[in-house]
């Protein structure tokens, strides 16, 4: 299977494809159509942004994921001069790689693409590809088409669990960027590839700067002993491996930039490191997210009434930066990167951007659960099956006592409950996954971590103030209230698909639940005063 344009005849797909109404935000990329018409009137109105990708071959990998999408989304709706997006796509699930993207393409988020650029697909190039692969699975024929043509990589494919089993953590993270790289030194009108790393690569550290950091693991010498070992026997010696990192995740992205850097050889190579990334500010739907991971997930479990308790400080820093804000960032930092090389005197090493909101904007995690619970009574779900009430606290031993009487005991009443029913019980599961997902998070929420970003910031003042409005990635410029409002109605809208026409059936719920909340609260601190006035009564 070769290379193929969606609009193409070859691939089976229709053209057509039923628009979706446009969230009313902004009309940025009309903006980029005024400053395209007015290039040549005045130098003043020319955007240098719009001007690097004119005429650019991009290859994206991980278009099929949450940053991927926007990014996409981005290009084709306000860079009108990009010549075409190669995106590395693999089969999943037993659809191919055509199915896949029409029907990711059928997501809300790219509602207002189709309708500005009805015609986006003649710029899209699918390429079957497996970046788990060696060679990321190419044919020699896509393979050669990409190193002819291609001028810009974004590589932004990862695996983000947390949990990730090493070996395959390895391979997506590790193997598949110097795959990438040694496609990138073939190619023969490469201007910049930007490698989307994380803010936490280095998390064990106090304080994290827009530099390279040590990590002492020998990439060959690890795949060696890993190919060598069974699964379980890789998990037995996974903490002597990981050393200071807390998980795979963090391990193999260190891993990766350490690679990158051994192997750049005066590549024009950015290594971006986006710190929690969630919903989408204004571009190009406000709100918008497909995913639960993070602190979403907290949301989502403590709307519903199924989470109850987290380890958290609720003073440290919470560092979330909205999706739309990153890839602006992503984008600009690009140009930058390519510029920096075309220099007389280009970077030694791989410039580095750390693009976090706690250096200008910042909130902590009770701000930020705040945020949150104060806006339920307006944005409730209706899949909440309890009012909320949640605890944080960073003791580790308040946390367990929490989840013994808060999630283990209800756990097994409706359990048992369910089982004199005949029905299937199921919310051990539920709360085993709970707890699992919560214990991953819970390294984040209880460490603060100083990051240094000059560089970025640098980032933002050399933009052109025809560019700030196009490509805003300002953390300062966030208003975290009206963010929020978004936030909780973007999870609401699209990851629960409930339409605001449900919205007052379930405010009705919510104050059910409430008040079911606290007769419950009042019956158990009736127990509670009747057992403790009865042993006490034994006693005296």
């Amino acid at each position: 299977m070769a290379a193929t344009k969606l609009n193409s005849p070859d691939s089976n797909q229709e053209a057509s494809i039923k628009t979706v109404p446009v969230d009313g935000n902004d009309n940025y990329c009309a903006m980029c159509d005024s400053v395209d018409e007015n290039m040549n009137k005045n130098s003043e109105n020319v955007s240098e942004i719009c001007k690097f990708y004119d005429g650019k071959n991009i290859l994206i990998t991980g278009a099929t994921g949450f940053l991927g999408k926007i990014l996409v989304e981005k290009l084709l709706r306000c860079c009108p001069g990009v010549e075409n997006l190669y995106l590395l796509v693999r089969q999943k699930k037993g659809k191919d790689i055509y199915t896949r993207m029409e029907e990711i393409f059928e997501d809300p988020v790219f509602s207002r693409l189709k309708e500005e650029v009805p015609k986006f697909r003649h710029k899209v190039v699918v390429v079957p590809a497996d970046c788990e692969a060696a060679g990321l699975g190419l044919t020699l024929i896509d393979r050669q088409m990409l190193t002819e043509k291609v001028n810009i990589i974004f590589h932004s494919a990862a695996t983000v669990k947390f949990d990730e089993h090493l070996r395959a953590a390895l391979v997506t993270n590790v193997r598949a960027p110097l795959h990438l790289l040694r496609l990138a030194r073939d190619m023969k009108k490469l201007d910049v590839l930007m490698h989307i790393s994380t803010a936490y690569s280095n998390s064990h550290l106090p304080q994290i700067e827009e530099r390279f950091y040590p990590c002492d693991a020998d990439c060959e010498q690890l795949h060696q002993m890993i190919d060598k070992l069974s699964d379980s026997e890789i998990n037995d010696i996974l903490p002597t491996v990981l050393g200071p990192w807390p998980n795979t995740y963090t391990f193999t992205k260190a891993l990766a930039e350490k690679e990158l850097r051994i192997n750049a050889g005066g590549m024009p190579i950015g290594i971006f490191r986006p710190a929690i990334v969630i919903s989408t500010d204004k571009e190009p739907l406000k709100g918008w997210l497909d995913n639960m991971y993070g602190p979403t997930g907290v949301v989502v479990g403590s709307a519903t009434g199924m989470l109850r308790t987290v380890q958290c400080d609720e003073q440290v820093s919470a560092d979330i930066v909205p999706v739309d804000s990153v890839v602006n960032c992503l984008m600009v930092a690009a140009c930058s990167v390519h510029n920096a090389y075309k220099e007389s005197s280009p970077p030694l090493e791989p410039p580095i951007f750390n693009y976090v909101s706690s250096v200008e904007n910042r909130i902590t995690w009770g701000d930020f659960v705040l945020h949150n619970m104060s806006r339920l009574h307006h944005t409730p779900f209706s899949d909440a099956i309890w009012f909320i009430s949640l605890w944080l606290t960073k003791s580790a031993l308040m946390n367990k006592i929490n989840i013994f009487f808060l999630h283990l005991i209800p756990a097994v009443l409706v359990d048992g409950l369910a089982l004199c029913l005949g029905r299937k019980p199921k919310m051990l599961k539920v709360y085993k996954k709970i707890h699992k997902f919560s214990s991953v998070l819970s390294y984040f929420c209880t460490r603060e971590i100083i990051f240094r970003n000059e560089k970025t910031q640098e980032l933002w003042e050399k933009t052109s103030e025809v560019d700030k409005k196009l490509y805003p990635f300002s953390m300062a410029e966030i208003n975290w209230d009206e963010y929020f409002d978004e936030y909780l109605a973007g999870i609401r809208r699209y990851l629960f698909k409930e339409s605001d026409d449900t919205l007052p059936q379930a405010r009705i719920k919510w104050k059910r639940l409430y008040y079911l909340h606290q007769i419950a609260r009042f019956i158990f601190l009736g127990m509670a005063i009747y057992v403790l006035w009865s042993t006490l009564s034994l006693v005296w």
